[in-house]
């Protein structure tokens, strides 16, 4: 591993990395020095900050790594392939790199797609998979763009092609801290000032859209291959849900495109950016459930 300077905020206890894989170049950190891996892959709109209050927690039992994706924070965002397959190809290349072994995989919000992808074609990489608050395209996804019928607008501005890194340039902050965050969070004094200057920070990049527009795009351009992944190659090893505000459109999804066990969890009160909104409970339902899968 190649340990860099933080370019950005950090946490103690938290080292930072570079890694070149699958023709990109990823920023991620690393906590813990014992127990089984754990793979924190964050959504929109977010970074590796998003968990910066559950991976100490995490980092008590467990080896944490938690990587800006593609596009995202401080990982490349050069003129290359974005989109789900390139990003969970990405994640594969990531844990063959870090090389501790399969590892429970987490994944939120929009990276539910990418995450899906990956632990179904590479199985051999995950122990464990938790979706929180997250969806597939063509298993509700879709929902999420129809504002006929309560769903965003954001949805389909962030999915064209170029538009977001057209028009938010220099609107970075009004459009996160006064519209994005707001909608996203549902506990009071969950994100602070600095908390969202270090989104700001990633996101104001040349560039800092490609990495969204590339996962929104997908919900478009899917044409029925997720739900064909689905079928030809259901997630084997144990699932976990974790719904907060959007209860129970998780446990819903992935119901759906499992061939194993599900535990599904309800945090009640938790608006949908769980992690950074109830860490506390968060952490210790992923810490009973990877003991539960450690000890099989």
């Amino acid at each position: 591993m190649t340990t860099i300077t933080p370019p950005g905020a950090t946490l103690p206890g938290v080292t930072h990395h570079l890694a070149d894989v699958n023709g990109t170049q990823l920023h991620y950190v690393s906590a813990g020095t014992t127990g089984s891996p754990v793979l924190l892959v964050h959504g929109w709109p977010e970074t590796w900050w998003a968990f910066r209050k559950l991976i100490p927690l995490l980092a008590e039992t467990h080896r944490v790594f938690a990587p800006d994706l593609r596009g995202f924070g401080d990982s490349s965002n050069a003129d290359t392939e974005y989109g789900e397959a390139v990003t969970a190809e990405d994640l594969h290349h990531l844990v063959q790199h870090i090389g501790t072994g399969p590892v429970h995989l987490l994944c939120q919000d929009i990276s539910g797609g990418a995450a899906f992808r990956f632990a179904a074609l590479h199985p051999e990489d995950v122990t464990s998979f938790t979706g929180v608050e997250t969806t597939l395209a063509g298993f509700g996804l879709e929902a999420l763009a129809d504002v006929n019928n309560f769903g965003s607008w954001h949805v389909g501005f962030l999915g064209a092609p170029g538009i977001p890194g057209m028009l938010l340039q220099g609107h970075e902050r009004e459009f996160l801290a006064d519209w994005a965050l707001p909608l996203m969070h549902g506990t009071a004094g969950s994100i602070t000032e600095s908390d969202i200057d270090e989104f700001v920070r990633t996101y104001a990049r040349p560039n800092g859209w490609r990495g969204t527009e590339g996962l929104y795009q997908e919900l478009f351009a899917d044409k029925g291959a997720t739900r064909a992944l689905a079928q030809s190659h259901p997630i084997a090893v144990p699932v976990l849900t974790v719904d907060g505000a959007n209860h129970p459109f998780t446990e819903n999804t992935f119901r759906q495109v499992i061939a194993g066990e599900i535990t599904p969890v309800h945090l009640d009160g938790v608006g949908h950016s769980v992690a950074q909104e109830a860490p506390e409970a968060l952490a210790a339902t992923i810490m009973d459930f990877t003991r539960h899968t450690d000890n099989k």
